[in-house]
């Protein structure tokens, strides 16, 4: 016997004893879906803060109107010298990012900037649907603010504008959100790409954005 077969009838050996497994109809939710506290509380928004402060993610707490200062504020200080916006951003919001004569460029599904030309853009900036406070995450789906999953991975910075009252207390609260729409591609992002697999040391950026900076907004 070779030693792939081996394996396997190791596998269908272990499967045929098991015999705590529930029925496949059955899903076990004995999980935490929801906390005392409301999504955007202030208890939630510090916890949130304090997750992505964690992954050395600059957060900006602004109002609406001061979005869009705040925008041009971090693509300065990241030395962005040319971005990309989905279609559907605010348009106060884009005008922002074009600031001080950052090349700007404006990505859809139906005319998409090339692959090769959106890995040597600096920055993206997008909007969000969903935040998770618990976990620092934030979730996007991929409508037009938010644009298609590839401009948030190829720039090295990526500028994120989040509404304080779609953050989240847990993560099952977030997917309730999202649920609503299956269809739609999600990309959860929890900091700045990185990654400790070679030897445990940390190496930034391997598979997305080194550099994640956060607008929240407070007024929503």
């Amino acid at each position: 016997m070779t030693d792939k077969a081996t394996f396997l009838a190791t596998i269908r050996q272990a499967l045929a004893a098991s015999t705590d497994a529930a029925p496949a109809d059955t899903i076990i939710r004995d999980y935490r879906v929801e906390t005392d506290e409301k999504p955007g509380s202030p208890a939630v928004i510090a916890e949130f803060v304090e997750a992505l402060e964690d992954y050395d993610v600059q957060v900006l707490q602004v109002e609406s109107k001061q979005v869009p200062e705040a925008i041009a504020q971090f693509l300065t200080d990241t030395h962005s010298h040319s971005v990309v916006v989905p279609e559907g951003l605010d348009p106060e919001w884009a005008k922002a990012a074009a600031r001080n004569g950052r090349a700007l460029c404006t990505d859809s599904a139906e005319n998409p900037v090339n692959k090769m030309d959106l890995a040597h853009i600096d920055a993206v900036v997008t909007a969000s649907r969903t935040a998770v406070s618990l976990s620092g995450s934030i979730v996007l789906d991929s409508q037009p603010d938010q644009g298609r999953r590839i401009i948030t991975l190829l720039p090295d910075v990526h500028v994120c504008v989040v509404r304080c009252s779609d953050v989240q207390p847990t993560v099952a609260q977030a997917v309730s959100i999202l649920s609503k729409h299956p269809e739609r591609p999600t990309t959860w992002i929890a900091g700045g790409s990185a990654t400790s697999d070679i030897e445990l040391v940390r190496v930034n950026g391997v598979h997305g954005p080194r550099t994640l900076r956060v607008v929240l907004v407070t007024d929503c």
